[in-house]
């Protein structure tokens, strides 16, 4: 049996470090601190699941035609591990927010900070 993927995407502090329970489950933790580096790595590897957090666009950074800052990734992810389950950690603040992403991409699980480890071992089962 292959052991399972994750790609960490962390670009906050609010990111968990979920290391040791991503080595209890088996699941290979492959981790990235830019959404620049993860898309390049998606091109070399597949994952099984992505765990990341979602900032929405505000009009600033996305410029109103992306949502989030996990647009393109996921655009890309489709492409390239279309099976790839999709973990999206969110601030209560931004939750409202999802719903716009969740439009244009499958989201496996939505799960609001404060994640703790064993909520996220149940999506990742």
């Amino acid at each position: 049996m292959n052991q399972k993927v994750v790609f960490s995407i962390i670009e906050s502090p609010l990111h968990p470090d979920f290391t040791r329970l991503y080595h209890s489950l088996n699941i290979e933790n492959v981790q990235f601190n830019s959404m620049r580096k993860a898309l390049s790595h998606l091109k070399k590897k597949k994952p099984d699941f992505v765990v990341a957090e979602f900032f929405y666009g505000y009009g600033n950074n996305y410029a109103g035609v992306n949502v989030s800052n996990l647009d393109v990734f996921l655009c890309s992810l489709q492409k390239y591990a279309p099976e790839a389950k999709v973990i999206v950690m969110v601030e209560k603040e931004e939750r409202k927010h999802v719903s716009k992403l969740a439009e244009l991409f499958t989201l496996h699980a939505l799960l609001q900070h404060p994640v703790s480890p064993q909520v996220l071992s149940e999506k990742l089962s």
